[in-house]
């Protein structure tokens, strides 16, 4: 028996080496640019992002799939929130 896998298509976006608050605005400016329901895989060294990330998603209607600490640093995966207005 063969096992179908379907995995939906991911984007990354990786701000390791970027401090407090680079790597929440720039996942925030990525999102706002993203088709709702789009995964965005996030890669951060900053230990504050922990708490941050989080709470930017909770703030503005993104989902927060999965947290992973590797360690030295920390992906996050997130869906595009649905109703949330693109910029002009």
């Amino acid at each position: 028996m063969t096992q179908e896998t379907s995995q939906e298509p991911e984007l990354i976006l990786d701000v390791m080496g970027q401090q407090c608050p680079l790597p929440v605005l720039r996942t925030r400016k990525r999102l706002l640019n993203l088709d709702p329901g789009t995964l965005l895989r996030v890669f951060v060294t900053d230990p504050v992002s922990r708490i941050d990330m989080p709470h930017f998603c909770i703030e503005t209607g993104h989902e927060l799939i999965d947290t992973r600490d590797r360690g030295t640093w920390i992906e996050f995966l997130i869906r595009r929130g649905t109703d949330i207005a693109r910029p002009d």
